[in-house]
C-alpha cells in the first residue's frame, strides 16, 4: 500500500475539548463559543436566567430613592415623628411634661416672666401664657396630636373616596350620574361654616352641656368632620382611572366568570389604581394637618389642657394683640412648626407623585 493510501486510511481525530481556531493562512483565529455555557447580558456578566423584571412599585421606589427632595423631606419627617412620638421619653430627661403647669413662671396677669416668654435653662423655649406649660414639650405633643389625627383621617378619607369612585366608574349609568352630582354638591358645601356650626353643637349634646372636651371626643369629631368633607377629590381621581380600566380584558374575564361587584371592585380594580390612591394619601396628610390647625385656632379643635399647635398660635396672636412681651416669639415657634410640617409633607407628597408618574413633572 502506498503512503497516500495509508494516510487516507488512518482515522482523523480532532481535539474538541476547547475552543477551536481556523488554520487557514491569512485568516486570524476566531474563537468558537462553547454552546454549553449560559448566555450573559451585555456589560453585566450575569446569566440571563438571573434577570428579573422590576415591578412598577420597585421602579417607583428606585426613583424615589434617587430624588434628593424625597430624601431630605423624608429625613425631616422621620426626625419630627421620632421627636413627637418619643416626647414622653424626652420629658423624663428634660424634666417637664406638656401637661405640667408652672404658675410660678407667670406674673399676676398670667404672662410669662422673663424675656422671650420665659426662656431659661429650665424652659428652653419658654412657657405658655395662662397655664405655664412648657413650650418645647407642648410643640412636640402638638405635632403628635396633629399628625395622628391627620394620618387616621387620611386613611379613612382616602378609603371612602377610593371605594365610591371605583363603584361610580365601574357601574356607570344612573349610579355614576347620581354619585357625580352628589360629589359636586359636597364640593360646593362650605366646610368651615359647617364645622363652626355643627361640631360645637354635637359635642355639647354628647357631653350634656358645655365643658372640657376629652381628647378622644375632640379627635373623633375632627376625624368625622374630615371624613364628610374630604373624600370627594379622591373619588373623582379613582373614578377617572376606573373608567379606563373597566373594559380591559382582566375585568371582562372576571365579569364573564360570574364575579360580583365586590370582587371586581376590591380584587380587580382597586389593586390596579394603587398609584393614584397612594399619591392622594400622601397629599391628603398635609392638607388635614393644616385643617386641624386652623380649626383648633378657631376654638373647635382639641380642647385644653391637651396640647395643640393651632390653639398655641391662637394664644400667641392674642398675646401679640395685647402687646405681651415675648408673644411674637411664641407665634413664630408655633406657626413655624405648622409651616414646617405642612411644607415637608407636601414636598414629600410631590416627590411620591413624581416617582409614581415620572412624566408628571415634564
Amino acid at each position: 500500500m502506498s503512503d497516500v493510501d495509508k494516510s487516507s486510511a488512518t482515522p482523523h481525530t480532532e481535539d474538541t475539548s476547547g475552543p477551536q481556531t481556523s488554520d487557514m493562512p491569512g485568516v486570524e483565529p476566531v474563537l468558537v463559543a462553547d454552546m454549553d455555557e449560559e448566555p450573559t447580558t451585555a456589560g453585566v456578566g450575569k446569566p440571563a436566567s438571573e434577570i428579573v423584571g422590576r415591578s412598577p412599585m420597585q421602579l417607583a421606589w428606585l426613583r424615589l430613592k434617587r430624588d434628593r427632595t424625597a430624601k431630605v423631606t423624608g429625613a425631616l419627617i422621620v426626625l419630627m415623628l421620632v421627636a413627637a412620638y418619643g416626647a414622653p421619653l424626652w420629658a423624663l430627661v428634660y424634666g417637664y411634661d406638656a401637661y405640667d403647669q408652672n404658675p410660678d413662671k407667670l406674673d399676676g396677669s398670667a404672662i410669662p416672666l422673663g424675656v422671650l416668654g420665659g426662656v431659661s435653662s429650665e424652659h428652653w423655649l419658654g412657657v405658655v401664657p395662662g397655664n405655664g406649660q412648657d413650650v418645647l414639650m407642648t410643640l412636640l405633643y402638638g405635632i403628635r396630636t396633629s399628625v395622628s389625627i391627620a394620618i387616621v383621617s387620611a386613611i379613612v378619607v382616602v378609603a371612602i373616596g377610593a371605594v365610591i369612585g371605583a363603584v361610580s366608574g365601574y357601574v356607570g349609568g344612573w349610579v355614576d350620574a347620581v354619585i357625580s352630582w352628589f360629589i359636586d354638591v359636597m364640593l360646593s358645601f362650605p366646610f368651615l361654616i359647617f364645622a363652626l356650626a355643627i361640631v360645637p353643637i354635637v359635642t355639647n349634646l354628647i357631653l350634656g352641656g358645655p365643658g372640657a372636651r376629652p381628647l378622644w371626643l375632640s379627635s373623633t369629631m375632627l376625624i368625622v368632620t374630615f371624613m364628610v368633607f374630604f373624600w370627594m377629590n379622591t373619588a373623582r381621581l379613582v373614578r377617572g382611572q376606573v373608567l379606563s380600566l373597566r373594559e380591559r380584558e382582566f375585568v371582562e374575564a372576571a365579569r364573564a366568570s360570574g364575579a360580583g361587584l365586590g370582587h371586581i371592585v376590591f380584587k380587580q380594580l382597586l389593586p390596579n389604581v394603587w398609584a393614584p390612591i397612594l399619591v392622594s394619601f400622601s397629599l391628603m396628610v398635609p392638607a388635614l394637618v393644616a385643617s386641624e390647625a386652623y380649626l383648633a385656632f378657631l376654638g373647635i379643635g382639641v380642647g385644653e389642657p391637651h396640647p395643640d399647635l393651632g390653639r398655641l398660635v391662637s394664644l400667641a396672636v392674642g398675646g401679640v394683640k395685647a402687646q405681651q412681651v415675648g408673644a411674637w416669639f411664641l407665634m413664630m415657634l408655633s406657626g413655624g412648626t405648622i409651616l414646617l410640617l405642612v411644607l415637608t409633607f407636601n414636598m414629600f407628597g410631590d416627590a411620591v407623585r413624581d416617582a409614581l408618574n415620572p412624566k408628571s413633572h415634564k
